[in-house]
């Protein structure tokens, strides 16, 4: 599924060193506009005093037979997160994916494409100073939003929609940017979480992508087969784009990748989701199931995610805030049933309409 109608020329990829993490590692400090995330609403990552590049655990590009035996994702006692990745080959990877600021993420023909981690902590305080203060946001600041990035919301909501800035769009016909925030700031509210806790592991994978690319690895398909994440084994796909998609905030944010995440249900899964939504028809339990355990974004999200609470409307690069949920295991799908108690395939498949906002 290809959203760009804007193709550039592809620009060969720069033969760049392998490096094992970018050397800019910028630390939250004050919130101005476009300041950084306060790092008590980021999520807590299983740690040791060990640093794992001390032991015998080298990281990516080398390989093992075996999977190492370290939590997924892991944080390193020099402050270095760390996902367990499979290749297609079926070797093992340990991946360095700290999400922090680095070199800037440029797609361009004219000068030479930079491929590096850019603005992952910044927040748009200055549009949404509870989101960044807080990592949700204030109702009250959605409802008096005429703009932002100094952008009227009506232009920001036309060039978003289908056939426009893309041809997938970024919010479906019949939604506008304000009900869309709203919607997944309510469904991230009643799952007890935070807007840079959601876009953590999407920056992860984002990360491991950017590694390949760092190292040689990565032409037009990610090397990654699947990964771990909080106990959950998570399939991936993701592919190169010839052009790239610029961003209907006028940001600097771009996007040039088609990623795909999966995970299985476990059998004691399948049977909840089963008893609870009895109800519905098998056509209906299999779009339940696909929309809680798939779905396809771009790397443009994790930062649309941070820095605006944006997960894109109800269109084919929709990163649903309950997805990531469950696939990532921030939540078990029985907490999540708990968070909706009876309507998750209702909440999941609806739009963002001014009639149909969660919280309104």
């Amino acid at each position: 599924m290809l959203r760009l109608n804007i193709v550039c020329l592809l620009v060969a990829m720069m033969g760049v060193a392998c490096c094992r993490a970018e050397s800019s590692r910028s630390q939250p400090t004050s919130l101005g506009r476009g300041g950084h995330a306060k790092s008590a609403i980021l999520p807590e990552i299983a740690s040791s005093h060990a640093c794992l590049q001390q032991t015998l655990h080298p990281l990516y590009p080398d390989v093992f037979d075996k999977r190492p035996t370290v939590p997924s994702p892991y944080l390193t006692g020099n402050g270095t997160e760390i996902l367990t990745a499979i290749l297609k080959n079926g070797k093992c990877v340990l991946m360095p994916v700290t999400v922090e600021n680095g070199k800037p993420l440029h797609y361009s023909y004219r000068v030479s494409t930079v491929y590096g981690k850019d603005q992952q902590l910044q927040v748009d305080r200055g549009d949404f100073p509870a989101l960044a203060e807080t990592g949700l946001h204030s109702q009250a600041e959605l409802d008096a939003k005429d703009m932002i990035t100094g952008m009227p919301v009506d232009v920001i909501t036309y060039i978003g929609r289908p056939g426009r800035f893309s041809g997938a769009g970024f919010m479906a016909e019949d939604e506008d940017i304000i009900s869309v925030l709203k919607g997944d700031n309510d469904l991230v509210r009643r799952l007890g979480l935070t807007h840079p806790q959601m876009a953590r592991p999407l920056f992860h994978v984002w990360n491991m992508l950017l590694q390949e690319i760092q190292c040689g690895k990565l032409r037009r398909f990610s090397d990654i087969q699947s990964f771990f994440y909080n106990g959950n084994k998570v399939t991936l796909r993701a592919e190169s784009m010839k052009g790239w998609q610029i961003s209907i905030f006028h940001d600097e944010i771009k996007g040039r990748f088609d990623i795909d995440v999966q995970r299985m249900l476990t059998p004691a899964e399948r049977l909840f989701l089963q008893e609870k939504y009895a109800h519905l028809s098998a056509a209906q339990m299999a779009e339940l199931k696909e929309e809680l355990t798939r779905f396809h974004f771009s790397e443009m999200v994790p930062y649309y995610i941070m820095r605006y609470g944006f997960y894109e409307g109800h269109t084919d690069y929709r990163a649903d805030p309950i997805a990531i949920a469950c696939i990532f295991g921030l939540k078990s799908v029985e907490e999540i049933e708990n968070a909706f108690r009876g309507s998750l395939y209702r909440t999941l498949i609806n739009h963002f309409t001014e009639e149909n906002t969660p919280g309104d």
